[in-house]
């Protein structure tokens, strides 16, 4: 489904205003889960509401891989994201979680956003030892949510 729309400025969030018909279009409440394409770049999200707008987030990295500048008017293309979001747990934090389990269990519990920041935090980490300490970190944060 396209539409045009103009890429707002940083106030209070950088997006695409979304027309009310293409997210009623797409079938799947206020919310849907989305693959957005502007200029041959494509990205998974969601449709945000906000203010009593719809509106796609755009990253700057996503900004400039497709190619817009704010305030330009741009042709995107959305599509109901049907794939299941997986986050991929590097293979010793899922080692951590796999012998704690009740941290396993309150981390599969979590939506995708919150893994995603657990996976993030030990991904960014510079030195081994700095990622040992935010894996270690997360299973304490993971199991203290379960007295």
């Amino acid at each position: 489904m396209k539409f045009r729309s103009h890429v707002e400025p940083p106030e209070p969030m950088r997006g695409l205003e979304v027309p009310p018909e293409v997210v009623a279009a797409l079938g799947e409440g206020a919310r849907p889960p989305v693959t957005i394409t502007i200029n041959g770049h494509t990205w998974r999200s969601r449709v945000a509401l906000m203010r009593g707008r719809y509106l796609l987030g755009l990253s700057n990295a996503n900004r400039q891989a497709a190619r817009v500048e704010i305030g330009e008017d741009v042709e995107v293309e959305v599509e109901l994201d049907t794939q299941p979001r997986v986050i991929v747990e590097p293979p010793d934090f899922a080692d951590a979680l796999d012998k704690e389990p009740l941290a396993r269990a309150e981390y599969d519990k979590l939506a995708q956003s919150r893994k995603r920041e657990h996976v993030h935090a030990i991904e960014s980490a510079k030195k081994p030892e700095t990622r040992q300490q935010r894996i270690e970190k997360a299973i304490v944060t993971l199991r203290g949510q379960h007295p």
